[in-house]
């Protein structure tokens, strides 16, 4: 069988054809089956005490857009909405972030929680704890004067690399808000009308829901809450008591020692008692514990015991004591059984581990927030001493919890609660409500003036390149130096490197529902892919992929280096090579049909492009990755821009549409090719074919092969040019002209002697 070009291109298309049909029939089976999903479906992720610290359950969801009320107990506390609900929240990845914003009846942000996502540079890439903590500069903000045009829209640290998606979240944050304030829904004027309160809810606690967790999924879930103290926060809780003999005796240590590092988990629910007493402790408790009563463990370390010695002389531990709604309890040496080490394999050691077991006259709610506060004292002198207490809250997860809420009959006469879920009012966007995407490009006047700039000189070198490469060096060097910029500044410093992730989202939005807000969030990324798609119609994909990709200008440079080292350059046979090219074809036409299914999955597998590892992130990530990205810069180091050749899908996907170019601008003698080989073999991609013909599905447009056209030194047919110029102009000279004859000889560029009226051939090549 041979090897057919024209075959491979053929069935590539169909490919492309067959993958794009079979990929838009899932997207919108896909699409319709998710359409569903609103706020309650991202509940179950978080707890009410994550917006506010004092709530215990969520209400039922009111009005439309959804608001879901927060409480504690009957108390509302505020509520809990879906930012993607009221304000278009698309990210980088052309989806929706979605994040559970709580705000308070008066308009204030009191939490924010990521809850899902589909942003690449998220994904594998920046942490999401770097991208949340830029979010929680919101808590605390006072929406009312935004929504009102007191105040400019609060602004948070944007986290470089991930621009866009910061600023995506905290514009519909911001913006999610403001409408809801200018509803009515929530701020004064709504916040009356909406904090009636739902039927009481029965809660229990679950024993029917058991299971043995590890020591630091507890710890995360809230189920084990720590107060740790340093010997500074003791001295300085001291100093600002006002009890100056206490602040002058400081307690002794480095202020940075722990003073008391205390844990507390009430081990009555049957997951956390299973898991850190262990199947045997936790069935001998169950056995001990009367109808009402609970069991609390408290753990420590640390220079000061929570125990103390009055337990000894009197019974009575007067260090700890366990507060509720007004009503608290000190444990005696009866309540108590003193343990050696924990179940959980994980779980530290401690210095001291007390299960106590409250007694009975007090009644501990386990479903309702509860207090124990630890007592410090300081000795000052042979009997005065002084005291402070420290609170550590504790509030048993929800899904610890059961709860069953009654029915609620609501006579036939009775009016619509409509004060309760207001009806939403449209509002206008208003003067003070800037479209983000306007903010971005005014915020950037100068990196986007250098872009422009840098693609002006570009398109300046494109047009006039047939008098840049008649002077080879000059040339050079400008190349190389608008690679090195286009490296610098563009990649590592601007973060503009384009991929495969771009193509794949703005066909994805063509499906799903396109909008320009998106694409125009990123002003450099907007302006690079305007110009690339301009350039398709004149050069294909050479202008991006020989001068304006960030990774490709590292892998030339890095070439060049290794060339001026002497390290040897490896060709690889045109028949392997012609073979290899499809291979980034494949890896494009995998990688969408595949986006075309699940645009999260894809941006995974997109990770075959090194552009995030050594452009976006410098190299500052996990070792898989940056050993990828190094591994392939050191196969580029002998075969010059192996990625670009044979592996990047972003090149495949700009080849394809750059087929409709209307313009040749590389020229060809008709001798290339056949004599010659000159151009073929030097081409630094092998872009050339032996016939002598150029594949711009592969040609980076690096202009050497311009380069050979024009020197009369290299190329043989302006060899025998030049040498036909010097001899008509030898046998014009004022000798020939005076004598009737000229020299016998003409000298050839190998300066060897040639008769005048000799045949004059090429040399070889």
């Amino acid at each position: 069988m041979v090897w057919c070009p024209l075959d491979a291109s053929r069935a590539l298309r169909s490919g492309l054809i067959l993958t794009v049909v079979l990929g838009a029939l899932l997207t919108f089976w896909t699409h319709a089956a998710c359409a569903a999903s609103d706020v309650a479906g991202f509940l179950p992720k978080v707890q009410p005490a994550d917006f506010f610290p004092s709530a215990d359950r969520f209400g039922p969801p009111q009005g439309d857009p959804p608001l879901v009320p927060v409480y504690r107990g009957d108390q509302l506390q505020g509520f809990v909405y879906l930012n993607s609900d009221f304000t278009n929240s698309v990210g980088y990845s052309g989806k929706p972030i979605h994040i559970l914003v709580g705000i308070d009846p008066n308009g204030v942000i009191t939490g924010v929680k990521l809850v899902d996502h589909k942003e690449p540079i998220v994904l594998v890439g920046i942490p999401e704890a770097r991208i949340v903590g830029a979010m929680n500069s919101l808590i605390g903000k006072d929406m009312k004067p935004v929504a009102s045009g007191a105040e400019h829209p609060p602004q948070v640290d944007i986290v470089s690399g991930a621009t866009v998606t910061v600023l995506v979240m905290s514009d519909s944050i911001v913006r999610s808000a403001v409408r809801l304030i200018r509803t009515g829904r929530v701020g004064a004027g709504g916040a009356a009308a909406a904090s009636a309160a739902l039927p009481p809810v029965t809660k229990t606690l679950d024993l029917e829901r058991s299971e043995v967790r590890d020591w630091a999924s507890l710890v995360g879930e809230g189920s084990i809450r720590r107060l740790h103290l340093t010997i500074d926060d003791v001295n300085q809780a001291f100093a600002k008591s006002g009890n100056a003999a206490a602040a002058q005796n400081p307690e002794p240590g480095d202020a940075g020692d722990s003073f008391v590092d205390l844990y507390v988990a009430l081990v009555t629910a049957p997951t956390i008692g299973r898991s850190l007493l262990g199947d045997d402790g936790y069935q001998r408790l169950k056995e001990r514990l009367q109808p009402g009563q609970q069991a609390i463990l408290v753990a420590g370390n640390g220079v000061y015991s929570f125990k103390g010695s009055a337990y000894v002389r009197g019974g009575i531990f007067d260090r700890i004591e366990v507060l509720q709604e007004g009503s608290s309890t000190r444990f005696r040496d009866r309540n108590h059984t003193r343990l050696g080490a924990l179940a959980a394999p994980d779980a530290p050691e401690f210095r001291e581990i007390g299960l106590f077991v409250t007694p009975p006259e007090f009644t501990l709610d386990p479903t309702h927030p509860w207090q124990l506060q630890l007592l410090v004292q300081r000795s000052l002198g042979t009997r005065d001493k002084a005291f402070l207490t420290f609170d550590l809250d504790y509030v048993l997860p929800d899904r610890y919890m059961r709860r069953e809420q009654p029915a609620v009959t609501v006579p036939a006469s009775a009016p619509a609660p409509s004060a309760q879920a207001p009806a939403p009012q449209p509002v206008s966007t208003g003067e003070g409500e800037e479209p983000l995407w306007m903010r971005i490009w005014r915020s950037e006047p100068i990196s986007i003036g250098i872009t422009a700039l840098m693609l002006a000189a570009l398109t300046g070198i494109f047009f006039f390149q047939n008098i840049l490469v008649r002077r080879p060096v000059f040339y050079n060097w400008v190349r190389r130096a608008y690679l090195a910029f286009v490296l610098v500044w563009l990649g590592w410093y601007a973060n503009a490197q384009l991929s495969v992730v771009n193509v794949m989202t703005f066909s994805n939005s063509l499906i799903t529902g396109f909008h320009w807000e998106f694409f125009l969030a990123a002003p450099l990324i907007f302006i690079l892919w305007a110009a690339t798609a301009s350039a398709l119609l004149f050069w294909g994909r050479g202008p991006f992929c020989g001068w304006l990709c960030p990774f490709g200008a590292l892998q030339e440079l890095t070439n060049t280096i290794a060339k001026w080292l002497k390290v040897p350059q490896i060709t690889v046979p045109w028949g392997l090579h012609e073979r290899l090219w499809p291979v980034k074809y494949i890896i494009f036409l995998g990688l969408f049909g595949l986006s075309l299914y699940s645009v999260d999955l894809a941006e995974r597998f997109a990770e075959v492009e090194p552009f995030k590892t050594a452009i976006i992130l410098k190299f500052a990530r996990g070792w898989p990755f940056v050993l990828y990205a190094v591994a392939l810069l050191v196969v580029g180091l002998f075969i010059e821009r192996f990625f670009c050749r044979y592996l990047c899908p972003l090149g495949a996907a700009l080849a394809i549409p750059g087929r409709i170019r209307t313009f040749e601008w590389l020229r060809r003698w008709q001798e290339c090719g056949s004599p010659c080989q000159r151009c073929s073999k030097e081409c630094p991609v092998q872009s050339i074919h032996p016939e002598g013909h150029i594949n711009v599905n592969e040609c980076i447009y690096c202009m050497h092969c311009q380069e050979l056209y024009y020197d009369d030194q290299r190329c043989p047919h302006m060899i025998q040019v030049r040498l036909k110029r010097e001899k008509f102009a030898a046998m014009s000279s004022p000798a020939m002209r005076a004598g009737g004859k000229g020299p016998a000889t003409v000298i050839t560029a190998g300066g060897k002697p040639v008769g005048a009226s000799s045949a004059i051939s090429p040399p070889a090549t």
